[in-house]
């Protein structure tokens, strides 16, 4: 199966070099020692923080106190706001992703932190004087320092880190993010209820903003990619320039998409939490901040661990599991809580002790946990899968498409609670019941979806996959991947352990065989028969396996030809050979340990005709060093995967 793009010829080799000396580290939490990483982590999160100090403050200051100021809707004002902040990423996104390619990023980060610390500046002084129009005019100009810093943020992380590091590094940035979200929007939201509290403000986001600054200059250099290009100010052409750099590679364009949504549905829930607590909750503003570090907490550990349930490579398969999550629990929050009758505004104490408030919470926490599953692989492939030279500009169209997308959200927000007067748990359950119909159509538009979650869901509940010498395959280039064939899962287990795309070879009746069919057909399996059964399909198998490999593709072949009936290893036929003879590759034996007594093996009787023993089993997939084409006869591999398998049947 290729586990790749829709379109092959789309895919972007993949090298697991550093960028760098410094090592790998061997977890996501060692990318903060690495000067290549650190430096941009904490720049990053100290401008996340103060957005957050920002926007939660004024948002409160609005929700509690907006109508008095300006006699305007407290809704409207609220999507108003949201609005603001998200407009100047149509404006400024296609021109910023030209500023990133051309330049080097290190010093456009430390240009775009001198820019917030102008307007943090003027923010101070708009909160001390509670100039509320002033507020809501430096919230478009917050919006455009986002802008600018978007393209660099996520283009400058696969220059620095290896592929191998990408999922752990976006992990780590969106943890980072939204742990610094929570924390922001803890500190705006209490230091508004101080005493002189917008004074306190003002001088918070002045200190955080130089802080960035600072180490921002510790940034390691990151080169121009592509320094010839010209800068175009047109906001209008460009933006359209700049999402066809998007639609190139038509798998990242239906990512960024997807990564769209769901900017649609946190803007959708983020923006409103302030009004449900206060007019559906019937809760103060500590309850806001409350809510809000519930839903950052969910989305960090969610980010954290896609690291560890993709085993440290872009995992698609948790996708719709992060999707489904989204759904489920969104329903849950509409059901979740019926509000006593209160003469005043709750606090968190008494918020917590009223019937149904932990669920509310746990629905918040579980949301960002599937918001978390859901993103970062997005994330992760759209910078692995994008050509370096236009990446700034690709994330730029990312950014115009997210704003899109907000913007919707914010428009259908004014529409249905500030027009139509829908109460918010109403919206959540529209917004909720809309996200099932967005992934139905998504996933069967690109079922490489659909596919990687059904091989995730089996790798991860069936069995426990341990591997050994998986890094002799090579990162790029052609190779023949050779394996003992025991199951009817076998070529779906090695699929979920190699960080590369392969093409498997099947024999023809296991391709056709139900839900399996899905998988093979969608990941560009190639059916393969008897010569004397079917002439064409046997002839045009290894015109696809030759093509594939002169493409420098992975094809990994089942060379016994059909299941062993009996655990050992059957006669390896020569059809090895001739593949070698026509396109001389690399040779890697693989052999497949504990699955024989399985429920899609053969023994004791056909394969899954009798209840599966145990869940969880333990199976070991084991790689030994190339072998060289001149060498890999028939006999020579069998006798290479009999001595990898051992007695481990």
């Amino acid at each position: 199966m290729c586990l790749q793009d829709l379109n092959p010829d789309e895919a972007i080799p993949m090298t697991s070099t550093p960028k760098n000396k410094e090592p790998i580290p061997q977890s996501q939490f060692g990318l903060l020692r690495i000067r290549r990483f650190a430096p941009f982590f904490w720049t990053q999160f100290f401008g996340a923080f103060n957005d957050n100090v920002f926007k939660n403050a004024l948002i409160i200051l609005i929700a509690y106190q907006g109508s008095r100021m300006l006699e305007i809707d407290t809704n409207i004002l609220i999507n108003l706001s949201a609005g603001l902040f998200i407009l100047p990423f149509f404006l400024f996104s296609a021109t910023a992703g030209q500023f990133s390619d051309k330049y080097e990023k290190a010093m456009m980060i430390r240009r775009i932190k001198l820019m917030e610390i102008v307007i943090m500046g003027f923010a101070a002084a708009a909160f001390y004087f509670e100039n509320m129009i002033a507020l809501m005019l430096l919230l478009f100009f917050m919006g455009a320092q986002s802008a600018f810093f978007g393209p660099v943020k996520y283009s400058i992380i696969p220059q620095h880190l290896a592929p191998e590091e990408l999922v752990g590094g976006n992990a780590m940035v969106g943890m980072g993010t939204f742990v610094s979200i929570l924390l922001g929007t803890i500190t705006g939201g209490v230091l508004v209820q101080l005493e002189n509290g917008t004074i306190w403000i003002g001088l918070t986001v002045c200190v955080v903003a130089i802080a960035g600054w600072g180490v921002s200059r510790l940034i390691p250099r990151a080169e121009a990619l592509s320094p010839s290009i010209t800068i175009r100010i047109n906001p209008l052409t460009q933006t359209w320039k700049t999402i066809g750099y998007a639609r190139r590679t038509h798998s990242v364009f239906l990512s960024i998409l997807g990564i769209s949504w769901f900017w649609f549905l946190g803007s959708a829930y983020l923006t409103q939490i302030p009004n449900f607590t206060r007019f559906v909750l019937r809760s103060d503003e500590s309850v806001v901040t409350l809510l809000l570090t519930m839903f950052s907490i969910g989305i960090g550990a969610g980010s954290l661990l896609c690291e560890k349930l993709s085993g440290q490579k872009v995992e698609l398969g948790l996708v719709p599991l992060g999707s489904l999550g989204l759904s489920l629990f969104g329903i849950d929050l509409f059901l979740a809580y019926d509000p006593p009758e209160v003469s005043q505004l709750m606090d968190i104490t008494r918020f917590i002790s009223t019937p149904g408030s932990p669920r509310v919470l746990c629905d918040l926490v579980l949301i960002g946990i599937s918001g978390g599953l859901y993103i970062v692989p997005l994330n992760a492939f759209v910078q692995l899968r994008t050509e370096p030279g236009y990446r700034a500009r690709v994330i730029a169209a990312n950014n115009i498409l997210n704003a899109f997308f907000m913007v919707l959200s914010t428009g259908i927000g004014i529409l249905f609670l500030g027009i139509l007067k829908l109460s918010i748990p109403h919206f959540f359950l529209i917004v909720a019941l809309g996200n099932i119909l967005v992934a139905a159509y998504i996933y069967s538009v690109v079922p490489e979806f659909t596919m990687r979650f059904l091989i995730w869901i089996l790798t991860h509940t069936l069995y426990r996959v341990r591997h050994e010498g998986l890094s002799r395959v090579p990162d790029e280039g052609a190779a023949l991947l050779v394996c003992n064939h025991v199951s009817y899962v076998d070529g779906l287990l090695i699929a979920g352990t190699l960080r590369r795309p392969v093409r498997f070879v099947v024999f023809e009746p296991i391709y056709r065989l139900p839900v399996l069919h899905f998988v093979f057909r969608t990941g560009k399996a190639i059916p393969i028969t008897s010569e004397n059964i079917d002439p064409q399909t046997f002839h045009q198998a290894f015109e696809t396996i030759d093509q594939a490999l002169a493409d420098g593709e992975l094809v990994c072949i089942f060379p016994e030809g059909k299941l062993t009936t009996d655990g050992n290893i059957q006669q390896f036929r020569p059809g090895v050979e001739t593949i070698l003879n026509r396109r001389p590759v690399p040779v890697i034996p693989m052999a497949l340990r504990g699955l024989w007594g399985s429920f899609f093996s053969h023994k004791g009787g056909p394969a899954m005709t009798r209840r599966p023993r145990r869940l969880r089993s333990k199976v070991e997939i084991v790689c030994a060093p190339p072998m060289p084409p001149e060498q890999a006869t028939a006999e020579a591999l069998r006798e290479a995967v009999a001595a990898l398998r051992g007695n481990h049947p």
